[in-house]
């Protein structure tokens, strides 16, 4: 039978939204008062004595204190270990009240405690926060889609790019600032928040201005302002050296979704003219079919040296090879049967990393020396893909194993649990049986484990060069 897949990921939910749910009745009796930030990502019930090995963190732990024993404050401790976020206590039929210890206990150890009532079962519960759940998802989906529609049709105006910006200022209800490759400031839209917060955005969107080579040193980065404001700029496509501010009173979810549309839509309105481009190709294509050495055609795509660049990755579209090829500057772009899209730079300086994508590039080569830089190019790609490296150049394969492996596992630098699980696992050939007789514990703990290292290291446990590749890293880090 084969394995149950991973669930896809939810948005979590606000403690604060289920002691607002009338219906459930459920009320906050000790520890910090839930607010908005306390974040429910699922729901266990275990009437265990320690359930310390069955929590993957962020739960909404339900009891009705079974085997709570005479040591509340052991059982808290653990709970809080585990990472838990709230402990749901239900009076009867093993207690008609609370604990007092229990609650102290949770107040000590600073983790919110709630009384269920009676009437209402952790099935409710359980079913109350899935349903929340959804309803996050669903508003999330409805607003990237708005969005996404409201900047397309800001793009198609007769100004487009202030519409586009004021689109986005609005959609993030913040500022959105188009700056120059000189860090000055060309269009700007949507509330001016505090000086000291503009400064800070003008100062992260220099951290993205281009460097000698004329790109830019990052596609993006983001910080917190003095006031709280939530900074984020992005290097556009197209070679202009121009950066995308963003500066939001509160970062929501999908915010990152609707930025990336509306930078592509920016890349794409404030490239340079590529007329004369197109026809000095269309020319150097005519005279390679008619013969020509490509060592005489090649001037006509620029002056050199050239740097080939293999990737892989993009949204799946057609037009994700397009959209590559116009953030890294260059309309020469190739896909292959394999799906590995070759772009050819014809402006001085290496690429830079871009989102959703694993590339791989060449050293500059010269007209001659374009073959094997494809070759090196490929080389890098298969690099960048065993160390799970957004970008590789073809100077810096030499292998750095200790610091690839400490990068891959980085997710689960915090939960040692969840490393030796994954290595016991991995070492038994993927058998929970044995791996749970190893490790001494229930053979469910050890599929909550797994999944939840699937999850934290975005991996396909299933494919087994995705296990080699971390049975390798574990063996290194």
């Amino acid at each position: 039978m084969p394995e149950p897949s991973a669930a896809p990921p939810t948005p979590a939910v606000a403690l604060s939204a289920l002691l607002a749910d009338e219906a459930l009745g459920l009320r906050q009796v000790a520890g910090p008062s839930a607010t908005a930030a306390t974040a429910v990502h699922m729901v266990h019930t275990s009437e265990m004595a320690d359930p310390y090995p069955y929590l993957l963190g962020g739960e909404l732990l339900l009891s009705a204190g079974v085997q709570l024993g005479d040591d509340p404050d052991r059982y808290v401790a653990r709970v809080v270990e585990a990472g838990a976020a709230a402990l749901g206590f239900g009076v009867t039929p093993v207690y008609d009240t609370v604990p007092p210890g229990l609650a102290e206990a949770c107040d000590r150890h600073g983790l919110p405690l709630l009384e269920v009532p009676p009437r209402t079962t952790f099935s409710a519960v359980a079913r109350a926060v899935w349903r929340l759940m959804a309803e996050a998802r669903h508003r999330e989906l409805r607003r990237v889609t708005q969005a996404q529609q409201g900047l397309a049709a800001a793009a198609a105006r007769p100004d487009p790019v202030p519409a586009v910006l004021q689109q986005l200022a609005l959609r993030l209800e913040g500022r959105a600032v188009l700056f120059g490759a000189d860090g000055h400031p060309l269009h700007a839209a949507g509330r001016e928040p505090s000086g000291a917060a503009a400064a800070a955005l003008a100062r992260l969107a220099g951290v993205l201005a281009p460097g000698p080579s004329d790109r830019p040193s990052a596609a993006s980065a983001s910080d917190t302002a003095p006031d709280g404001h939530h900074l984020s700029a992005f290097a556009l496509g197209g070679g202009q050296g121009l950066v995308l501010g963003v500066a939001a009173p509160a970062r929501v979810s999908g915010d990152h979704t609707v930025a990336g549309v509306a930078v592509v839509l920016l890349s794409l309105l404030t490239a340079r003219h590529r007329g004369a481009d197109a026809a000095s190709r269309f020319s150097a294509l005519v005279r390679l079919l008619l013969g020509a050495a490509p060592a005489e055609t090649a001037p006509l795509l620029g002056a050199g040296p050239w740097t080939v660049v293999h990737a892989r990755g993009g949204d799946g579209t057609p037009f994700a090879a397009t959209a590559l090829g116009t953030a890294l500057g260059s309309p020469l772009v190739d896909t292959g049967d394999d799906g590995t899209v070759r772009v050819l730079l014809t402006e001085p300086g290496g690429p830079a990393a871009q989102p959703g994508w694993t590339l791989g590039a060449s050293a500059p080569a010269d007209a001659a020396g374009l073959p094997a830089a494809d070759a090196q190019a490929a080389r890098a790609l298969s690099r960048a893909t065993a160390t799970r490296k957004a970008l590789v150049t073809h100077r810096d394969t030499a292998p750095d194993l200790l610091a690839a492996a400490r990068r891959r596992l980085a997710p689960l630098a915090d939960s040692p649990a969840l490393t030796d699980t994954l290595r016991t696992w991995l070492s038994l050939h993927g058998s929970w049986d044995r791996t749970a007789t190893a490790l001494g514990i229930h053979r469910n703990t050890v599929r909550q484990r797994i999944t939840r290292c699937a999850t934290l290291l975005d991996a396909d446990l299933d494919d087994v060069d995705v296990r080699m590749e971390l049975w390798f890293a574990l063996r290194e880090g």
